[in-house]
Formats: C-alpha cells, sequence, structure tokens
C-alpha cells in the first residue's frame, strides 16, 4: 500500500463515522462515568476495532482481542457472567481463530483486504444447528452462576455465537449479527444502569457500535460485488 492510498484508506464516511462514535463515547463517559477507565479504553478500542473490520482488514481481530478482554472484565464486576463467558471464552479465541484466517485469505493479495467467502447452505443449516446447540447449554451454564438479566444473556450468546462464526468464515453477515447483539447488549446495559447510572456510558458505546455494524454489512455488501466482478 502506497502512501497516497494509506493517507485515503478511510473513506470520508468512515472518517466522520468513527469521528463521531469516539465523540460519543467520550461525552458520555464524561458525563456518567468520570472514574473507570477500563471502560472508556475499552469502547475506543471496540468502536476502532469495527472501522477496521469494515474494511475487513485483518487488524480489526487484533483490536477485538484486547476489547474483548477488557469487555470480559467490565461484565464481570457487574455479574453479567454470560457476557464474561462469552467474550473471554468464545469471542476472543474466536477473534484469534478469525484474524488467522483472514490472514491467510487476502483479496488478490492485497493484506489490508480480505477475501469475501460465500456460506453454502449445508454450512447455513449446520451453523444454526451449532448455534442452538451453544445457545441451549450456555442457558443451564448461566443460569448456575445467577446470571443478571438471565433471558436476554442468554440471547447475547446466541448472536455472539452467529458473528463470530460468520466473522470467521468471512461473510459479511457477521456485521448483522453483531448489529443484532449490539441491540441486545443495549437493552442489557440500560437495565445495568438503573443500578449504577455509569453503566450508561457502556449503553452509549454499544450504540455507536450499532451504527458502525450496520455501516460494516453495507461496505461488506459492496466489496463482495466488486471482488465477484473482480
Amino acid at each position: 500500500m502506497n502512501l497516497k492510498r494509506k493517507i485515503n484508506y478511510f473513506s470520508k464516511t468512515e472518517i466522520v463515522l468513527w469521528s463521531a462514535s469516539v465523540s460519543m463515547i467520550i461525552i458520555s463517559f464524561c458525563i456518567f462515568d468520570k472514574e473507570n477507565f477500563i471502560t472508556l479504553s475499552a469502547s475506543l478500542i471496540g468502536v476502532t476495532s469495527l472501522i477496521f473490520a469494515a474494511k475487513g482488514n485483518p487488524v480489526a481481530q487484533v483490536l477485538m482481542i484486547l476489547f474483548s478482554l477488557l469487555y470480559g472484565i467490565i461484565s464481570y464486576n457487574f455479574s453479567y457472567y454470560g457476557e464474561m463467558i462469552t467474550y473471554l471464552g468464545m469471542t476472543m479465541p474466536m477473534a484469534v481463530i478469525s484474524l488467522i484466517s483472514w490472514i491467510r485469505n487476502p483479496y488478490n493479495g492485497n493484506k489490508a483486504e480480505v477475501k469475501i467467502e460465500q456460506l453454502s447452505k449445508i454450512e447455513i443449516v449446520f451453523m444454526s444447528c451449532l448455534t442452538t446447540a451453544v445457545t441451549i447449554f450456555f442457558y443451564f451454564i448461566l443460569g448456575f452462576f445467577n446470571t443478571a438479566n438471565l433471558i436476554p444473556s442468554t440471547i447475547s450468546v446466541t448472536t455472539s455465537f452467529s458473528a463470530v462464526y460468520l466473522t470467521f468464515r468471512r461473510s459479511p453477515y457477521f456485521a448483522l449479527a453483531y448489529a443484532a447483539n449490539d441491540i441486545v447488549l443495549i437493552i442489557l446495559w440500560i437495565m445495568a444502569s438503573f443500578d449504577n447510572i455509569s453503566y450508561l456510558s457502556v449503553t452509549v458505546c454499544f450504540i455507536a457500535f450499532l451504527f458502525n455494524d450496520i455501516y460494516g454489512f453495507i461496505n461488506w455488501k459492496v466489496m463482495e460485488k466488486r471482488q465477484l466482478q473482480g
């Protein structure tokens, strides 16, 4: 990637989206939190990961590994054991696997853009069955640990597993699965904010994530069309 392409790597839309997301996160932290800098760090790393993910850049997975670690700690502090187990035991390891997959499958030798994969109907059925099994398993595990807000936490596992599987398989629909997960997490952290208003900053973080994931899906579909034509 030459200097000019590096400078123009992110479009104006992506720069505006990232800047607006970062501003939302910092402002909400200053209003509602002011103390838990681990929350601020996780949010900024996470939203930066998403803008790289929207480009199909493997750097996104490196940042997701860091985000998963920090978010697991945040979830533990509020007894959201489902979130903690999901991100530390599933999302983070799968981000490592996805990183390897994305690095090994560049599009036309461009290491900054992954080659997009189209899933067969058989694999979609397999993924659906596997997701159902994981959901049932985690429901009982989370219940055993007296996880706060059990049903939404279990649904979060469902959407998270679908998202990490699709990320690993390099499908554009990973972004839609993460968008669904964002909606669940917005609900979860709104519930948490009833006990501690500082968690509203986490809620705002996932609102920003939602917009980024929607953009990521749109951009991946554009990339997919371009790759198929090329």
